[in-house]
């Protein structure tokens, strides 16, 4: 997400739910839904969308739209319209990507709106779930990426440990079962909204 600083309040959150994950592992967090439509973190989730930059998504609304009409503003009724219920998620966009042997790789663009929310809840749940992780995993997870996944395999080799384990499953983001998923979340989320 780029070189951009989380706002205080919104570490706070993210250290306080992690903490009570990170201590009780059976523990089920009932009230998230009004953390998602706080101001601090909407505005930091939008400053996150705008430093991914993007393309529109089916309404075409872009980020220049957006200013133009007032971030604030349009936050706010973001805001609203989740505290109220009222948010529905549009419709995706679909493009295809020509991929280096030809083919064509499907991208789904979602909109600015959603997006925004969608990183909202994602800066809310993440520290929860990141606190079930083992340390020797890397995929997916914030300040972990592929090159210090290969140091940590290397140190442990240089200790006489020869086995590896990587798995990489082909398109899985687009074909994971909902219901099972649903039930992951589940296990730690009790907020029906």
């Amino acid at each position: 997400m780029g070189n951009l600083s989380t706002p205080i309040r919104v570490q706070k959150l993210q250290m306080a739910l992690h903490a009570k994950a990170k201590a009780e592992a059976g523990y089920r967090f009932y009230a998230l839904y009004d953390k998602i439509y706080r101001e601090d973190v909407l505005a930091h989730a939008y400053a996150q969308c705008r430093s991914n930059r993007g393309a529109p998504g089916v309404d075409r609304q872009d980020f220049a739209e957006v200013e133009s009409f007032g971030v604030q503003k349009w936050l706010g009724e973001l805001a609203l319209a989740l505290r109220q219920e009222s948010y529905r998620p549009d419709p995706i966009r679909r493009v295809f990507i020509p991929k280096a042997n030809g083919k064509l790789r499907p991208l789904a663009i979602s909109t600015l709106r959603d997006r925004v929310c969608m990183t909202a809840a994602m800066l809310v749940l993440e520290p929860i779930f990141e606190a079930d992780l083992p340390p020797e995993q890397y995929a997916y997870r914030p300040g972990r990426n592929a090159q210090q996944a290969v140091i940590e395999v290397e140190e442990r080799l240089h200790r006489g440990q020869t086995d590896v384990v990587d798995a990489d499953l082909a398109d899985y983001f687009g074909s994971i079962p909902h219901a099972d998923l649903m039930l992951s979340l589940a296990r730690r989320i009790v907020d029906r909204r």
